[in-house]
């Protein structure tokens, strides 16, 4: 008799379902540069009932530290200091102090401005930046005095913004210094950025900075504040690297290092 062996089927076997990755949804990159700055060194918030007493502690500390702060614009005339403003924008207070003493000679007076060749006058500014359209705006500043003001520089932010090259912070400079009247308060980029730092005002357009800081200071310091902002901002709180180890507004400051 013949013995029969039952077949035993062989179990295939059970392959591992292949893994699906998942992807993590992953905040976007911040490319801009300036973002990526303020996100990492952005103030902490002061509180609203103690901004009032931190905002007068860094007058008086600045106050004590740059006791000589001024303007570092070269100047003996009314005329004088708006035509050096006005060559400031987008250049170095030392650099335009290179180029007036030949502009002051060559062109002393509203008239002498008004009736100025181009050709000279951009020669005679081209290192300060942009020296067409502030070509333009030293002559038409000139024509509008002439015209208007009878040669002389207008005390008053009204007429002052009328003139051709003239805006808001200008009009400060010149009213501030020129004038002694604190009509509001200088934000160029230095006071911008070193308010911002030390938690005075979150805004970045410079008129509402302005607003933020003027009812934190006496009205009679409105002119040093800026002055004393500025002194900080290029010996201190400089754009790319802040020497907090030095400063010393660093143990009430909300942007401190140290």
């Amino acid at each position: 008799m013949k013995r029969t062996t039952a077949k035993v089927k062989k179990r295939r076997p059970v392959l591992a379902k292949p893994k699906v990755a998942v992807r993590v949804a992953r905040k976007p990159r911040v490319t801009n540069l300036r973002a990526r700055l303020q996100r990492k060194t952005a103030p902490r918030r002061i509180a609203k009932n103690s901004i009032g007493p931190h905002a007068l502690e860094v007058l008086s500390r600045l106050r004590r530290e740059y006791p000589d702060a001024r303007t570092e614009l070269d100047y003996q005339t009314t005329l004088q200091l708006l035509m050096a403003t006005i060559l400031s924008a987008q250049c170095t207070d030392r650099r335009v102090n290179m180029v007036t003493p030949l502009l002051f000679q060559t062109f002393p007076t509203a008239a002498s401005l008004a009736d100025a060749p181009p050709e000279k006058l951009e020669e005679i500014i081209k290192s300060t930046g942009f020296f067409r359209n502030k070509t333009k705006s030293l002559i038409g500043l000139g024509k509008a005095l002439v015209e208007r003001h009878n040669g002389e520089v207008p005390d008053s932010m009204d007429a002052l913004v009328k003139l051709p090259g003239v805006g808001r912070k200008t009009a400060n400079v010149v009213l501030g210094n020129a004038f002694g009247k604190n009509v509001g308060i200088v934000v160029d980029t230095h006071v911008a950025r070193v308010s911002h730092r030390l938690g005075l005002t979150r805004e970045t357009d410079p008129v509402k900075i302005e607003q933020d800081l003027m009812p934190l200071f006496p009205r009679d310091d409105w002119a040093l504040l800026a002055h004393l902002l500025i002194f900080h901002g290029r010996r201190v709180c400089e754009a790319r690297r802040p020497k907090c180890e030095l400063c010393v507004l660093n143990d009430i400051c909300p942007a401190s290092r140290v």
